[in-house]
């Protein structure tokens, strides 16, 4: 729940138990006062509030009677008040903002193998665009409020909180997550944010942002899968391309889809998906199927093959660095893996 929300529902609260509490007074006093029973005090000091013009339970002392003047100035001044802050909820749009963060929950709730962003800065707010471009499920996490807000003018789904807490990673879905992004402008806090992850959930994939080469250090000792310093990366980027930009410029389309007609993506294979695993590339005949291009493998221990040869064999846990178009793509997932209901994350434009 946001802070001015918190703060529209403490007043609607403190509203209500004022009213409650000179619902109490009043029955208390006719209690003490006229010697009535608890019904009959409760009774008068209802109607006494309401104003509806009943006649007095019993005849009143003088005392009662100065008591009830002082009870319809409470009941006037605390009804003022509910009246007040109610409107001011409606006028806030408190309840429809309940209703939006309540439907919010139960979609963080079901979210499944979705992607946790946490801090919507410069580097954040890139790489919503990329996550979103590629129509994959992510939640972006800040502390700011403002940022929050922000990033739900363009339809992402948002979580307000500290993403170095265990509790809030707990609320957007850590177990049931596919890869978590720290993205803050402070190592200190991307640290704690891998710490916790890792903590959480061991074999979580972990991406974080590093300002120095000593920050780099520290994330990959903390766990993390991949470190990006944006002046580092940003600096070697520069270099390359003043020294090959033509290389440069094909890279960036491929990786990025930004010239809409290759792409590069990851595909895994295991022998219970994919019929082809022990089998050599020249076997599979991929090439010629597909039109896409296996460009590298991993394997399963961590070895890269780069420019796998039609000898090279396919091993159960390879991951296969393809390039093509996305029909391409498409084709060589349907067939290495025949029986995922899911096609490859292809950019769609």
């Amino acid at each position: 729940m946001e802070p001015r929300e918190r703060q529209v529902r403490r007043e609607l609260i403190a509203a209500a138990l004022l009213f409650l509490g000179v619902l109490f007074i009043g029955t208390v006093g006719y209690r003490l006062l006229e010697r009535w029973s608890l019904l009959d005090s409760a009774y008068m000091t209802i109607i006494t509030l309401s104003s509806v013009g009943f006649g007095e339970v019993q005849p009143l002392s003088p005392q009662g009677r100065l008591f009830t003047i002082t009870l319809i100035l409470m009941g006037l001044l605390s009804i003022g008040y509910i009246v007040n802050r109610f409107t001011d909820a409606v006028v806030q749009g408190y309840f429809q903002d309940s209703l939006r963060s309540r439907r919010r929950r139960r979609v963080i709730k079901k979210l499944r193998n979705h992607y946790i962003l946490c801090g919507y800065g410069r580097a954040g707010r890139q790489v919503a665009f990329e996550f979103a471009e590629e129509r994959i499920p992510f939640i972006v996490v800040d502390s700011e409020p403002e940022a929050i807000q922000e990033a739900k003018q363009f339809g992402y789904l948002t979580f307000l909180g500290d993403a170095t807490r265990d509790q809030t990673l707990l609320e957007v879905g850590i177990h049931d997550s596919r890869c978590i992004v720290a993205a803050m402008p402070s190592d200190a806090d991307n640290l704690y944010t891998v710490l916790s992850a890792k903590a959480l959930k061991p074999d979580l994939r972990t991406i974080a942002r590093a300002n120095s080469e000593e920050a780099v250090v520290k994330m990959q000792r903390a766990g993390a899968d991949a470190v990006i310093s944006p002046y580092i990366t940003g600096g070697k980027r520069m270099a390359a391309a003043a020294l090959r930009p033509q290389v440069m410029d094909f890279v960036d389309g491929v990786v990025t889809g930004s010239d809409r007609s290759f792409y590069m993506e990851e595909i895994i294979i295991h022998p219970g998906d994919c019929p082809y695993v022990g089998q050599s590339l020249r076997d599979t005949n991929m090439r010629a199927k597909t039109d896409a291009l296996i460009i590298a493998i991993r394997r399963g221990d961590g070895t890269l093959v780069p420019g796998p040869t039609g000898e090279t064999q396919l091993m159960d846990g390879d991951l296969l660095i393809c390039m093509g178009t996305t029909e391409a793509l498409r084709a060589l997932l349907k067939i290495l893996i025949p029986l995922s209901p899911e096609g490859p994350r292809l950019p769609r434009h």
